[in-house]
């Protein structure tokens, strides 16, 4: 049975993603207390055709945040295909979609304001996102947090997922990276008006860059990281790590070194490329 656990904060796009899960035909059970799930997988295993399983975690139901791990690890250890999906945005652009909204928080009240709910959902969630694949939907439409999801749900995990991403450090560094590498230092083909209009998946940055010989020190260097700790964390049962990759404008470097990256991991992770400011993301 196909488990997908979906968790995250509050107005950050939970109820997209689980419609998601009802459309693609999973049998979908919205704020389910965590000790109930046991029983629900049991109940469909004996008594219907049910395979594939979509349940909403969120603070609404008061989970116990060490129970939820310790339940999603046992049932792991089951042999069941549980994954979990946590999805978060920018506390600015939360508050601006509950003013949109008119909603309140399910922690708001009179002791609280609405940033300090969020604070303490995001602190008190954490220990959940540590287990899951994160996704940032701040510069997302429920469009395009269908598509992401529809694209994660892909993946046949049999070991670590890989997730490369570049980005734009104007425009904000990713929330959802386990570890991020600055390509700022690097030689930048902004500067030569005949290269800027292409990105770093064009032939004319890529002969550009692999010229220069300090792009591929830091290849190698990110590399070599990579080959050291990857295993490591594959052996401590991590389903996910995420790495971004950022320069200036997101554009050209941080593109090219995310490119060269994947065709060395490729063949031994799964790998998920992502280019935040090219709006790309694709299996390798």
């Amino acid at each position: 049975m196909k488990i997908v656990l979906i968790s995250g904060l509050s107005g950050s796009g939970k109820s997209v993603a689980l419609k998601l899960l009802e459309d693609l035909g999973y049998y979908c059970v919205d704020n389910l207390p965590m000790k109930l799930l046991p029983g629900l997988i049991q109940y469909h295993l004996d008594n219907s055709e049910v395979t594939q399983l979509g349940i909403s975690v969120d603070i609404r139901s008061r989970i116990d945040i060490n129970e939820a791990g310790e339940q999603i690890q046992y049932l792991r250890e089951q042999g069941y295909d549980i994954e979990v999906l946590f999805l978060e945005a920018d506390e600015a652009v939360l508050i601006r979609r509950f003013s949109e909204t008119r909603r309140s928080h399910p922690l708001s009240g009179q002791t609280m304001t609405l940033l300090e709910s969020l604070q303490k959902e995001r602190a008190w969630l954490s220990p959940l996102r540590e287990l899951a694949y994160c996704i940032d939907t701040s510069k997302m439409n429920a469009q395009q947090l269908r598509y992401t999801v529809q694209q994660w749900l892909k993946h046949e995990r049999k070991g670590l997922l890989v997730i490369l991403e570049s980005f734009g450090f104007k425009y904000g560094v990713p929330t959802n990276v386990d570890f991020l590498f600055d390509m700022r230092s690097l030689p930048n083909p902004y500067y030569d008006t005949e290269l800027r209009p292409f990105n770093g998946m064009d032939k004319p940055i890529q002969d550009y860059l692999a010229d220069q010989p300090a792009v591929q020190e830091m290849i190698n260097d990110i590399s070599s990281f990579m080959n050291r700790w990857l295993p490591q964390m594959q052996v401590e049962s991590r389903s996910y790590v995420t790495i971004g990759i950022g320069c200036t404008g997101g554009q050209h470097r941080s593109v090219y070194v995310v490119e060269q990256l994947a065709e060395r991991l490729k063949g031994h992770y799964e790998l998920l490329v992502r280019h935040r400011q090219l709006s790309v993301l694709a299996e390798r």
